[in-house]
């Protein structure tokens, strides 16, 4: 598995970038298509992908859903989008789920916070209470809606064994307010803390794939994803065959 913010195909290497190449982040100019394939290249060595920040069709994209053009150029038969935040026709964001197996069902979920425009983006594999399910999400900067956010995730996902959560998280596994989601599902808090941001220097492990004690993960490194300020994270999971249905 993989996930990945991808920034909207944008480069950022340094802090000066946010200043003198915040013109990226609302024009089409930039080797966004470059970066993209880049990203396409390394989403394609995975079987499941989680996106963040993926440009689902506006001006910065030159109106290219992102997420369908990773889907293409990386060898996905399924893909999902769930775009969250639009500003006006300039900007917009999603979450993305890339898969090369077949979904049984695939739902959308709007985050609470004091600012709308986040999601949670869920995938369910196999059949019944034993099928797998992966959730793609990115939380608020802010510590009281990322808490809101967290517990509403946690009832989404409640008890089911073979649960994957991953994304970009803006904070690191042991604030107090992600104890409600080990408390309240079966996740558990990452063996391994894996710095991702910024990705020129990692210093801050933001992003995350957690998972039940009955999907094992085997290895997971931080790789880059093209030149986005986040480092993706890409994991080994053994994943029960049942689980798949």
């Amino acid at each position: 598995m993989l996930s990945a913010n991808i920034q909207a195909g944008s480069s950022t290497r340094g802090y000066q970038d946010y200043v003198t190449r915040s013109w990226s982040h609302v024009l089409p100019a930039g080797n966004k298509r470059g970066s993209l394939d880049l990203i396409a290249e390394l989403a394609g060595r995975h079987d499941i992908v989680g996106l963040q920040e993926s440009d689902p069709g506006s001006l910065r994209s030159g109106f290219t859903n992102q997420t369908h053009y990773l889907a293409q150029r990386g060898g996905f038969a399924y893909w999902s989008h769930q775009p969250n935040r639009r500003m006006g026709g300039v900007a917009s964001s999603a979450n993305g789920l890339l898969s090369k197996l077949e979904p049984k069902r695939v739902e959308e979920h709007s985050l609470p916070g004091r600012v709308k425009g986040r999601g949670v983006l869920i995938g369910t594999f196999g059949d019944g209470d034993d099928g797998l399910t992966v959730a793609v999400a990115h939380l608020s900067l802010g510590a009281q809606s990322r808490k809101s956010q967290i517990d509403f995730i946690a009832e989404l996902l409640g008890d089911h064994p073979h649960a994957v959560l991953m994304g970009d998280f803006n904070c690191d596994p042991d604030r107090p307010e992600m104890q409600g989601l080990y408390r309240n599902t079966r996740l558990q808090p990452p063996a391994d803390c894996v710095p991702t941001f910024p990705s020129w220097r990692p210093q801050r492990a933001i992003d995350h794939v957690l998972v039940t004690p009955a999907l094992a993960i085997a290895a997971m490194q931080a790789v880059p994803a093209a030149h986005s300020d986040h480092l993706a994270l890409s994991v080994e999971l053994d994943v029960p065959e049942h689980a798949f249905g």
